[in-house]
């Protein structure tokens, strides 16, 4: 008996083909004409859940997302996991499809949301052999095609894409004019101003953030606001007298998609605001930051995308656990790409000395660099998670706590032991109270009051020895 037809498939721009079902938006046939867009670049990430946080998060404009994660929709969707106010990616693939609305805070079922919102959708794909490709080959240009559309027309459709290479993004992305953020909920509707509204009595008395808004998720400015900050969210458009206007207490640099090297405009207003006010930046921001003191940014092969990148403290030596969603990095003093070493490197800059804060234990490439000179810091990965580890959400606090302070973002992005690090547990020293417990009985003095025993060696949470 002959095998049905798949009704969907997957063909990446090196030909490889993968089979499924559609799920989502239906895919226009052979020859149709439509404004449905199924192409773009194809990643994955290997989140075990967040499937609608990821879908709304700007920084997935122009791209096909693999969950890794086999069964994707268990809990449906709601308007509280939204990242931005619409989705993003331009298609999902996944290897096993589910459509529940009946989970806790479950609002609607997950494909229903999506043919609701018009985003092709593909299940039953053998989703560990096409991350396996995407790993050996790269991410690459890709499209979700009905299966009745010849392939050699679907291969057309996928060359006519453009590279994610030298792409502006962010500029879809960005706001028509500023605004400013200052309540909970006013971003989701929720709260006292829809998403463009001022609100100029909220958080009235707290810091003026401005944030250069390349594609910004809602959960980020919502962490500043609850720690008492009003937000300024600026399109790409503002040069830096407008991003500096009203006397701002800090600088913003915010995540977003595309290339970071595609927005020359954006790394020079950075240019001219660092070194006036403290700047802080995350993700796409640490790119453009470290754009806008002269290094350079080039393509990964495949991204960190997911909850569960390892980063290194340098100075500490501690290790945290946290969310990224990247496809581009700085480049590395000798053009490689990598740090080999766990010491920490200096570039010179055109606005002092940039030192290497934190380093991924995956790759070893950057995630992190201080310029004290100019009062600001970077982290590549995502302390706001959502979804992922709350392991970096310090990072939210001890920026806030640096600006009232009038101090230096210096060590605004390492674990040190100041309020922030003693609200996760953390002392002085950077030991946990189970380290310090450990240490102690191995110090402490035997039945027979001998101090001459085993000693314990600190470690750091990726087992080396500190």
């Amino acid at each position: 008996m002959t095998a049905p037809a798949p009704s969907a498939y997957l063909l990446l721009e090196d030909g490889t083909r993968f089979d499924g079902d559609s799920c989502g938006a239906p895919l226009p046939g052979a020859g149709a004409s439509t404004d449905l867009r199924s192409t773009g670049e194809v990643v994955f990430t290997t989140g075990m859940s967040g499937y609608q946080e990821s879908v709304t998060d700007p920084s997935f404009a122009g791209q096909l997302i693999v969950f890794t994660y086999p069964h994707i929709g268990n809990y449906g969707v709601n308007a509280a996991a939204m990242e931005s106010d619409r989705i993003h990616s331009r298609a999902v693939i996944m290897r096993e499809a589910v459509d529940r609305d009946d989970a806790p805070r479950a609002e609607q079922g997950w494909l229903s949301w999506l043919a609701e919102n018009g985003i092709p959708a593909i299940s039953g794909v053998d989703t560990r052999a096409l991350v396996r490709h995407i790993r050996d080959k790269g991410a690459m240009r890709g499209g979700v095609f009905a299966g009745e559309v010849p392939q050699d027309e679907a291969a057309a459709t996928v060359a006519a894409e453009p590279s994610m290479a030298g792409q502006d993004l962010a500029s879809t992305v960005t706001p028509a004019q500023a605004h400013t953020v200052s309540r909970p909920g006013q971003l989701r509707g929720t709260g006292d101003a829809g998403s463009t509204g001022d609100v100029p009595d909220g958080n009235a008395n707290g810091p003026l953030i401005a944030a250069i808004d390349t594609g910004i998720k809602w959960s980020i400015v919502e962490e500043l606001v609850a720690r008492g900050a009003r937000v300024r969210l600026h399109p790409l458009s503002d040069g830096p007298d407008a991003v500096l206007e009203g006397d701002v207490d800090a600088v913003f640099l915010a995540n977003g998609p595309g290339d970071p090297g595609a927005v020359d405009h954006v790394v020079e207003t950075i240019r001219g605001v660092l070194g006036k006010k403290p700047v802080f930046g995350i993700c796409m921001g640490h790119q453009l930051l470290c754009r806008a003191v002269g290094l350079e940014t080039f393509k990964m092969e495949f991204g960190h995308r997911g909850a569960n990148h390892p980063v290194k403290d340098l100075t500490t030596g501690r290790v945290e656990i946290t969310s990224q969603n990247h496809g581009f990095a700085v480049q590395t003093p000798d053009g490689t790409g990598r740090i080999e070493g766990d010491e920490p490197v200096r570039w010179d800059t055109d606005f002092g000395q940039a030192e290497l804060s934190h380093l991924n234990l995956y790759d070893r490439t950057v995630e992190g660099l201080v310029l004290a000179e100019a009062n600001a810091a970077t982290v590549q990965y995502h302390p706001e998670a959502a979804p992922g580890p709350n392991d970096a959400g310090y990072l939210f606090d001890r920026f806030l706590d640096r600006i009232r302070e009038g101090g230096s973002l210096a060590d605004v992005n390492r674990q040190t032991g100041d309020a922030a690090a003693a609200k996760a547990g953390v002392a002085a020293d950077g030991t946990t109270p189970a380290e310090a417990a450990i240490a102690g009985e191995s110090a402490g003095t035997s039945a027979t009051g001998s101090t001459d025993g085993p000693t314990a060696t600190d470690t750091t949470t990726d087992g080396s020895a500190a």
